[in-house]
């Protein structure tokens, strides 16, 4: 009988030990599934954040290259009316019709008004001519360069958003991170039963179970979406930069000619018109990456306190 009772003891201690086992390699196991996880996902909305702030950089050059491209066309507009002013001052002189500045005076009266200026001899005409065209070429370098500058921001964008997303590794880890929870609650169920302290356990299963309910999807669909706006932005600013450079060339400005007019025209017009394009997908990727830190943020919020129980 005696040697009995030592028996029966190890049968009823045996199962509660191999309990407590479980419970132990469940949580090591949980620890390295979960542990790391955080720190992908700080580098994630840091990111996320940098390629905000580029592509609000590349929507603020692209506003600002569609501002100077309608400021130049105003100033071509003004320069076009000044050389018709001048042409038709020429015609009548060839007729032997000299206009007197009086005459002149009179005859600009309604450009003066339009212009806010005065203008009451030809020599003054000229001189505001040239001041004008000499304006209209600066604007359109600058609308060229701020063209580029939206292009580079918009690659730059594109490059990083293409990147900053869920991979098939992070994915993997949180999957693993979520089946190790609940392997986690199995071994809690069966330790409570034995009366083993399950407190920290069950604190770490809660926590990081919330990883479960993580929606990744998010934060990939706003990389796609950033990715594509930005490189359409990227497309239309290179275009743009190309179109505005051609249009503000000596060759397209120096061709007087009624069809060489017209191309510089229509180039000056399709330049603003792409700046404007460009700004918009500028504007819609910025949105993207802002909302893709929403994104994470919800997820690494839950990772962060994950890793805080796991310590």
């Amino acid at each position: 009988m005696k040697r009995f009772i030592p028996f029966l003891f190890t049968l009823l201690v045996m199962p509660a030990i191999a309990d407590t086992q479980m419970l132990t390699d469940a949580l090591r196991a949980t620890y390295t599934a979960c542990i790391g996880i955080d720190e992908e996902l700080t580098d994630l909305k840091k990111m996320a954040g940098i390629n905000t702030a580029i592509t609000a950089v590349g929507t603020a050059t692209g506003a600002g290259a569609t501002v100077v491209g309608v400021v130049k066309t105003a100033k071509d507009k003004k320069a076009e009316t000044l050389e018709a002013i001048l042409k038709e001052i020429g015609e009548k002189s060839k007729n032997h019709q000299e206009m007197t500045d009086t005459e002149i005076s009179v005859f600009m009266s309604e450009f003066n008004s339009a212009y806010q200026t005065i203008l009451t001899s030809e020599d003054e005409i000229e001189s505001e001519l040239d001041k004008t065209i000499k304006q209209s070429k600066s604007l359109g370098n600058w609308r060229t360069g701020l063209m580029a500058g939206s292009t580079a921001t918009n690659v730059a964008g594109a490059i990083i958003a293409s990147t900053n997303k869920v991979d098939e590794d992070l994915e993997t880890q949180i999957k693993a991170c979520v089946k190790s929870v609940n392997n986690l609650r199995s071994a809690i169920m069966q330790a409570r039963m034995d009366g083993t302290d399950i407190s920290e356990a069950q604190s770490i299963a809660t926590t990081c179970g919330e990883f479960e309910y993580a929606d990744l999807s998010k934060i990939n669909k706003r990389a796609q979406g950033a990715t594509i706006s930005s490189g359409i932005g990227a497309a239309t600013g290179l275009a743009g930069t190309i179109t505005s450079a051609s249009a503000n060339s000596d060759a397209a400005r120096d061709d007087n000619t009624e069809s060489g007019k017209k191309r510089e025209k229509n180039l000056n017009t399709a330049s603003n018109i792409l700046a404007g394009t460009t700004t918009v997908a500028g504007a819609t990727a910025t949105a993207f990456n802002a909302t893709q830190i929403k994104a994470i943020k919800q997820v690494a919020q839950i990772a962060a306190n994950c890793t805080e129980v796991l310590k």
